[in-house]
């Protein structure tokens, strides 16, 4: 019976890497495929809210409804006209807007929740593959280290040869 060579030994040990692990996918753009229009709206209108344009053009139309003079009086609660209607104005806006903001809030706070799932998952596939890759480069140096010992075995028995060759040479001479 042959027996099998050193190729055949490296093919039948040789690692062959395959991806047992579901690929990576993006969670901003998953999240962003599953909000429905309400939540796109809630979403635009917080980053509306909470921009400085939103706050100065708020500013502005506040300086100037506060600084333009009454043009009546309302004589029953004894407050000028626009501050009653900036204060409804306002009310208004933050009846809304509070929890509008807070809804979007909770939807950004699970996503952070997914996105965290994600590097949990992505730190754990890429510790198994720079496990993969360690078995193989481990792999790799024990053959190194196998063809290393055959090719000194080959050179102590080609020493050898040439060694009885020049003894057996010297042996034979004529005296």
């Amino acid at each position: 019976m042959d027996q099998p060579t050193l190729i055949d030994k490296l093919e039948r040990t040789r690692i062959r890497h395959s991806h047992r692990h579901p690929p990576v996918t993006n969670v901003n753009q998953a999240h962003a495929e599953a909000l429905t229009p309400g939540q796109r709206i809630a979403d635009s209108f917080a980053v509306v809210m909470g921009s400085w344009t939103f706050i100065i053009v708020q500013s502005v139309l506040l300086g100037a409804l506060d600084h333009r003079e009454p043009d009546r009086l309302d004589t029953s609660l004894g407050s000028p006209y626009p501050f009653i209607l900036l204060n409804l104005a306002l009310s208004f806006q933050a009846a809304y807007a509070a929890p509008i903001i807070m809804m979007s809030q909770n939807r950004q706070s699970a996503k952070d929740r997914l996105m965290a799932e994600q590097d949990y998952q992505v730190n754990t596939k890429a510790e198994e593959e720079v496990k993969a890759i360690m078995h193989h480069l481990e792999q790799q140096d024990e053959v190194m280290i196998d063809i290393l010992r055959r090719i000194e075995d080959q050179h102590r028995t080609i020493m050898g040869a040439l060694a009885i060759r020049q003894d057996g040479g010297a042996n034979s001479a004529p005296a």
